[in-house]
């Protein structure tokens, strides 16, 4: 403070020069005088001590930074700055699973579900065979993280993966369907952000994926290698780093550094200054913010030819990575329509020996009952059956 002050005199056109302490009256002893002498030695010395204070504290500093560094993940708690604060047991499961489920390129593959999801014959039990018929796919089962929002869901993974975590949150239920926009679908996918952030502060690059999303061939090749957080589309503009695509945050490719991180807390706090939205839209609002200008984030968006879905279907059967039951609400109308997108695959892979020709004549006949799932009114819930169950 002193320090502070005597500048902050000067810059005010203030003279502060040191001068010699006055005499003391007369009529003071020797006593006094020695007193008052000490007294303004004292004040005149506090100074010098400051300086040297600062001096040393300085010298510290400078030693520490040519020291070796210190990962900044190792110190930092990613979980601290969320709401949703795990057991250290739990941050220990989480970091063990991802290390033993991550590539060499430490990536991992995520996605959720829930109870309903999850019930036999459901939308799990879907994703999980689509890896498994695919092209060369199946190899990717060993990198796929499946977060578990609710118990049962939980239980039911560790039955067919081995890579499962429990991300129960304490007060809510995501066991059953959260129907589109309502209060606990928008509190799901924003949890999914939050969650995401996590992974990128614990340093995994992931792709995350939804259970909806069939994969059928290697997505990598067809990524960006300059994009710090490429998505995928429901509608395609031809150009990848046109912002006016329309984003489909199903399907992600995210690298881990410092730009996604803060752009994935960024995100997840405007879901704040945009309440009742969701993830999606709020993005579609947010891309365009100069905030990520400013953070130098790269985002790509990825081609509909590789990366389809009922929106906008890959036409090619020889280039399609993945389709995506999009454009499409219920969950019994995904189950039907994903089936039936799995029987057109297989008839693909069968004729794949034969002409050209027969090959090129395979389209897909899908959708079916996901068009005009926006304009049926939904039927009532039923927790015995699986197709209206959330």
């Amino acid at each position: 403070m002193g320090l502070e002050t005597q500048t902050n005199m000067v810059a005010s056109g203030h003279q502060h020069q040191k001068s010699p302490p006055p005499s003391p009256p007369p009529e003071l002893n020797n006593n006094n005088h020695n007193l008052l002498f000490n007294r303004f030695k004292l004040r005149f010395q506090t100074p010098k001590a400051v300086i040297i204070f600062a001096m040393v504290a300085l010298s510290c500093l400078l030693l520490y930074h040519s020291s070796p560094s210190v990962p900044f993940r190792v110190l930092y708690n990613p979980f601290a700055a969320t709401k949703h604060r795990p057991s250290s047991k739990k941050v220990d499961e989480l970091k063990s699973i991802l290390k033993e489920a991550a590539t060499s390129s430490n990536t991992i593959i995520i996605t959720t579900i829930n109870d309903a999801w999850a019930e036999p014959n459901s939308m799990f039990d879907l994703f999980l065979e689509s890896f498994k018929i695919g092209n060369e796919t199946q190899r990717f089962i060993k990198h796929l993280v499946v977060i578990a929002l609710d118990q049962k869901a939980y239980t039911r993974c560790l039955k067919l993966h081995s890579h499962c975590y429990n991300l129960g949150t304490h007060g809510v239920d995501f066991s059953e369907e959260a129907y589109f926009m309502a209060p606990d679908y928008l509190k799901m996918m924003w949890r999914r952000i939050d969650f995401l952030r996590t992974i990128l502060d614990l340093g995994y690059n992931f792709i995350f994926t939804d259970a909806d999303i069939m994969w059928f061939r290697d997505p990598f090749p067809h990524f960006n290698k300059d994009g710090d957080f490429q998505i995928a589309c429901d509608y395609y503009t031809g150009n990848p780093i046109n912002l006016n695509n329309l984003p489909n945050g199903g399907f992600t490719y995210v690298k881990s550094n410092e730009k996604t991180i803060k752009f994935y807390k960024f995100w997840f706090d405007s879901r704040l200054t945009y309440p009742g939205l969701h993830d999606q839209d709020v993005f579609n609002k947010i891309k365009f913010d100069p905030f990520i200008r400013h953070n130098g984030l790269q985002i790509r968006f990825l081609d509909t030819t590789f990366f389809g879905g009922f929106c906008e279907p890959s036409r090619d059967f020889e280039k399609v990575c993945t389709m995506h039951a999009n454009c499409c609400v219920g969950l019994e109308n995904k189950v039907h329509d994903i089936k039936i997108m799995l029987q057109d695959w297989r008839k693909y892979r069968q004729v794949l020996g034969n002409q050209t020709v027969m090959v090129r004549s395979i389209s897909w006949t899908v959708p079916k009952l996901c068009r005009g799932s926006f304009q049926r009114p939904r039927a009532p819930k039923k927790k015995e059956d699986v197709g209206s169950k959330s």
